[in-house]
């Protein structure tokens, strides 16, 4: 596992580049796609098959569905807009909230989901980590964290939706969770989400300073500059966007055009 330190922050800056993926973010509450600020205060957008196949067409890299509420009411809502998703969109699909226990995570798989990210269960029972880990692979095991600063340079790890304190420093969650047997971390600054502001590129550089799997970064994409800093200052491996796809500001075509012009290499199309 890699250590912290200036080299690993440029070793990883250096391995995004060469890998960088740009992620659409669907964030499902009930039946619809929803987008919140700081997880709160949710905005219907619309039928989330609908974006998630546009998405595809336009060329995201991948889809991650998340239930806002399932962790909060211990229920499934995903399992049939995955199916259905699965049949008409050819890239890797993630799915994450309400997922408890590697049955749940097998049934999502099975559904059509390639991988799923895990927040809430792994902070209450972090074996949970380890055994999807063995019995589907660490690929298909996203831990998903989502931080909120407490001060300058540390962040606390909140689960079920941001309402609820896990006392789990964010930075040293990550660290444990890869050697746990995580695949990937998907980050969310709970401060910057639906703020549109820039992505937190500390706290991005502080959890890829200390885990050599790849981070995603999430929460607070604006413009076409926040991904470049959260890509090349803090070194993410790959960028999730909700709010600037879900309501044109920008579209995966031009981003991805605008990221290869200014010599970020993502998939050409």
């Amino acid at each position: 596992m890699a250590s912290g330190g200036g080299d690993t922050r440029s070793g990883r800056a250096t391995e995004a580049l060469a890998n960088l993926r740009l992620i659409a973010r669907l964030d499902i509450k009930g039946p619809n796609l929803i987008k919140s600020v700081q997880l709160e205060g949710v905005r219907k957008v619309g039928d989330p098959q609908t974006f998630a196949r546009r998405y595809y067409a336009e060329g995201a890299d991948e889809i991650l569905y998340m239930d806002a509420v399932a962790s909060l009411y211990n229920r499934d809502t995903l399992t049939d807009l995955v199916r259905r998703t699965a049949e008409e969109v050819f890239v890797p699909i993630t799915v994450g909230g309400g997922l408890r226990s590697a049955d749940d995570v097998q049934v999502m798989l099975r559904a059509g989901a390639d991988k799923v990210a895990i927040n809430s269960a792994a902070t209450l029972s972090p074996d949970l980590i380890t055994e999807v880990a063995e019995r589907f692979g660490s690929q298909c095991m996203v831990l998903q964290i989502d931080a909120k600063a407490t001060r300058p340079g540390q962040w606390e790890a909140l689960r079920d939706g941001g309402r609820e304190h896990t006392g789990l420093d964010a930075v040293e969650w990550a660290r444990r969770g890869e050697a746990l047997g995580a695949g990937e971390i998907l980050l969310t600054s709970v401060d910057r989400e639906g703020t549109r502001r820039g992505f937190d590129v500390a706290l991005i550089r502080a959890v890829g300073s200390v885990v050599g799997i790849p981070v995603i970064a999430s929460g607070g994409m604006g413009t076409l500059e926040h991904l470049c800093a959260a890509v090349g200052d803090g070194g993410a491996d790959a960028v999730a966007m909700a709010h600037v796809l879900h309501y044109g500001t920008l579209g995966i075509p031009d981003i991805r055009h605008a990221t290869r012009a200014r010599g970020l290499p993502v998939r050409a199309l």
